[in-house]
């Protein structure tokens, strides 16, 4: 009976300790994120979604149901196998244990998915530019229950919020 003690303490340990890098663990909706990636943001089979902080999974499946590739990063690692385990027949899902913030995104991303905190966006804003600068091309951006303070959403649906990054650094030439 002690390990059955021990076990739930390590879960509550892991959920509790990945809030102090990013945003808690919150089931999302099928129908919601189906909505977003369909009206806010039309995915296709030309996409590679990124969702950070990926959960269970249920966004990078409903990218791949509409032909897109999705990575999704989470550093639970429970969520990850639960991802995993939930994800495993479909080819179009990679989930990863990894740190956003440590990670680089694939050169062919096109759109970044993310439920946020509000404490967290501004940061978060300035990674994706990060990135976009490194890719050197567009991203999109769609956060769920947060709003970036001083950049305007080109477009909106419920919760969601579309912003667009573009590049502030011209490509280097590959010698």
């Amino acid at each position: 009976m002690i390990w059955l003690g021990f076990i739930l303490l390590a879960v509550v340990l892991v959920f509790g300790l990945v809030v102090f890098r990013g945003a808690p663990y919150v089931p999302s909706s099928k129908k919601y994120i189906h909505q977003a990636l369909t009206e806010l943001y039309p995915l296709n089979s030309t996409d590679l979604l990124v969702d950070i902080g990926s959960g269970d999974g249920v966004v990078l499946r409903q990218a791949s149901k509409l032909g897109a590739q999705a990575i999704g990063y989470e550093i639970n690692p429970i969520l990850v196998y639960i991802s995993y385990f939930l994800s495993r027949k479909d080819k179009n899902v990679t989930v990863k244990l990894a740190d956003f913030w440590m990670t680089n995104f694939p050169p062919n991303t096109t759109v970044v998915y993310v439920f946020s905190v509000t404490r967290d966006m501004d940061k978060i804003a300035k990674r994706i530019q990060t990135e976009t600068d490194r890719l050197g091309k567009k991203i999109n951006l769609i956060v769920y229950g947060g709003q970036i303070k001083d950049m305007k959403s080109i477009k909106s649906v419920g919760a969601y919020c579309l912003y667009e990054f573009h590049s502030l650094q011209p490509v280097k030439p590959q010698v």
